[in-house]
C-alpha cells in the first residue's frame, strides 16, 4: 500500500519532471528509489496522473526514440506552468510541515 494521495502524487511527479525530463515507468522508478520504496506508483495510478497534469498544462510530453531500437517512448517534460504550479505546491506543503512538527513535537507555529 502506498501512502501517496492523489495531490502528492501530482506533487512528487512535478518535482521528479523538475530536475529532468523522464518517460513514465523511469518516472515511478525514481519516485520509488528517491522515497526509499515508500512511495511505489502502479501503472494505474501513473498513467492518470500524467494525463491529468497534461491536461492542467503542467507538463506536456513528446514521442521519442527508444535508445537501442524498439518503440517510441513518451517522454514528459515540466511546462513554465508547471514550475511555477510546482513553486506553489512545495510553499504550501513546507507550511503543513512546520504545522503538524508543531503539533507533533508540542511546539506552536510562528506564523
Amino acid at each position: 500500500m502506498t501512502p501517496l494521495k492523489s495531490g502528492t502524487v501530482d506533487l512528487v511527479i512535478l518535482a521528479a519532471l523538475h530536475e529532468q525530463p523522464r518517460y513514465g515507468l523511469e518516472l515511478a522508478d525514481h519516485i520509488g528509489t528517491r522515497s526509499g520504496g515508500l512511495f511505489e506508483l502502479s501503472e494505474g495510478s501513473l498513467y492518470p496522473a500524467l494525463l491529468r497534469l497534461s491536461k492542467a498544462g503542467l507538463i506536456e510530453g513528446e514521442w521519442q526514440p527508444t535508445p537501442g531500437g524498439g518503440s517510441p517512448r513518451k517522454v514528459y517534460r515540466l511546462t513554465d506552468a508547471g514550475g511555477q504550479e510546482l513553486a506553489r505546491r512545495r510553499a504550501e506543503w513546507e507550511r503543513l510541515q512546520v504545522a503538524v512538527n508543531a503539533l507533533l513535537l508540542r511546539r506552536g507555529v510562528r506564523a
